[in-house]
């Protein structure tokens, strides 16, 4: 099924106009015509049935049938220490598809990215654009927020209430799986993941001072920080019952 992304549908009744960026995608990207079907989401976790009503140069419109909700999950932030290069896009990505609610990019210790000012925003469209895309090919119908880049600590606290589980290559003992076990149901999770090289001793110690952060192991495999970030978010979903 054609999918197209529309955040105004969710205020709509019965129709929507189209114009700028997404009236290209569907014109010259889907090649819709006037009467074919489509569906539409809204980013916010409504999915419509809808159809090419009109279409214009400057304008299209589509009629909309009755929104359907997207089924409940858990709640799961990714808190991803900066990477280099493109990994960081790919986890956005393959994260979206895997279900996270939303990323939140996190300045580290061992970070080698440095962003801020006019390239953080750009690369922020960049990565918020990549979820969008992600969610629309995998039939999501809400698109995760990708939150801007800030310190480590910061990057947790200012995702809200949740329960806060590191990856600590160092850990022992406490698997995934078992702090899994802990939470409620429904209860929102950020999963936090170190760059290149990992995260510190002292910024474990304050993530569990400051959130209460369980630190947790993935196995005694050495992974990649991308690997362990989608690694970890498939188990969490396997976990509550939605992959495997």
């Amino acid at each position: 099924m054609v999918r197209l992304l529309v955040a105004a549908a969710a205020g709509a009744a019965g129709e929507v106009s189209v114009t700028g960026p997404r009236l290209h995608h569907l014109r010259s990207v889907l090649r819709l015509r006037e009467g074919d079907a489509l569906e539409v989401f809204d980013g916010r976790g409504g999915a419509y049935d809808a159809r090419v009503a009109r279409l214009g140069e400057a304008e299209a419109t589509l009629s909309l049938g009755p929104r359907r909700e997207a089924p409940a999950r858990r709640r799961i932030a990714v808190v991803q220490g900066l990477p280099k290069a493109e990994k960081l896009e790919l986890v956005i990505q393959k994260g979206t598809e895997l279900g996270a609610a939303a990323f939140a990019p996190a300045f580290a210790a061992r970070s080698v990215v440095k962003l801020d000012g006019a390239r953080a925003q750009d690369r922020m469209r960049r990565w918020q654009a990549i979820a969008e895309e992600a969610a629309r090919q995998c039939g999501r119908a809400d698109v995760p927020v990708v939150h801007p880049p800030r310190p480590l600590v910061e990057a947790v606290q200012a995702l809200g209430p949740a329960r806060v589980l590191v990856l600590d290559e160092e850990e022992r003992s406490a698997l995934l799986g078992e702090a899994h076990a802990l939470a409620a149901p429904d209860e929102a999770m950020a999963l936090v993941i170190g760059p290149e090289g990992g995260l510190t001793r002292e910024e474990i110690a304050a993530l569990v001072a400051s959130a209460g952060a369980i630190p947790v192991s993935l196995g005694p495999l050495v992974l990649r920080t991308e690997t362990a970030a989608l690694a970890a978010l498939a188990v969490l979903r396997h976990l509550d019952g939605e992959l495997g």
